[in-house]
């Protein structure tokens, strides 16, 4: 009787280590095909035109295109377009996520968006700012639609108050009274030795 016990929780005990290391075991193969991933994104073999919305979905993959079922690689691919200085194809890769199901990177890619915004609307200087208002807006929309989903997002908040500052918000009621000549008011010019850099 004794025996049989033993017996029945070493089997217990080995099927119990058997099922985790299986877990383990997927697990592991797991990361090492969204590591993969993320190398083939990094790479410049990737066209940025082969992230489409319609190889986001599964079942639609192409030969060198990334893989859906890997969002961190498409993720990796706009950080890459951005880094290279595409800014059209890093915000359209951005959006595709921020619009996808991924919700674990909903938010790094809001805030991505937002800081491509507004590195490119500085990218001439904080002096050329007033010409770059439209990306200086869509950058204070992103931080702000961040920000609603996580109040306690501390680097947002200072790169919503910096684009706050180059683009101070004005009022209906203030262009009403004061005309278009507020306008002109809007953007802030930097004082000198002032750099405005993104956390």
């Amino acid at each position: 009787m004794k025996r049989s016990r033993v017996h029945v929780t070493f089997a217990c005990a080995a099927l119990g280590c058997a099922l985790l290391a299986g877990y383990y075991g997927t697990r592991l193969a797991h990361a090492k095909r969204v590591n993969a991933e993320i190398a083939r994104a990094d790479s410049a073999s990737i066209e940025p035109a082969s992230i489409e919305p319609a190889s986001i979905e599964p079942g639609l993959i192409e030969p060198g295109q990334l893989d859906s079922a890997v969002p961190e690689a498409i993720f990796a691919r706009a950080r890459a377009l951005s880094r290279a200085g595409d800014y059209r194809d890093a915000a359209k890769t951005y959006k595709l996520l921020i619009q996808g199901e991924w919700l674990k990177l909903r938010a790094d890619a809001r805030y991505n968006l937002g800081n491509l915004y507004l590195r490119e609307a500085l990218k001439n200087g904080s002096e050329a700012a007033i010409q770059s208002v439209p990306l200086i807006e869509l950058a204070k929309q992103s931080y702000r639609d961040l920000l609603r989903d996580n109040p306690m997002d501390w680097d947002a908040r200072y790169n919503l108050e910096l684009a706050l500052r180059l683009a101070p918000e004005v009022s209906d009621a203030a262009i009403a009274e004061r005309g278009p000549e507020v306008w002109n008011k809007r953007v802030l010019r930097a004082t000198p030795g002032f750099r405005i850099e993104l956390p």
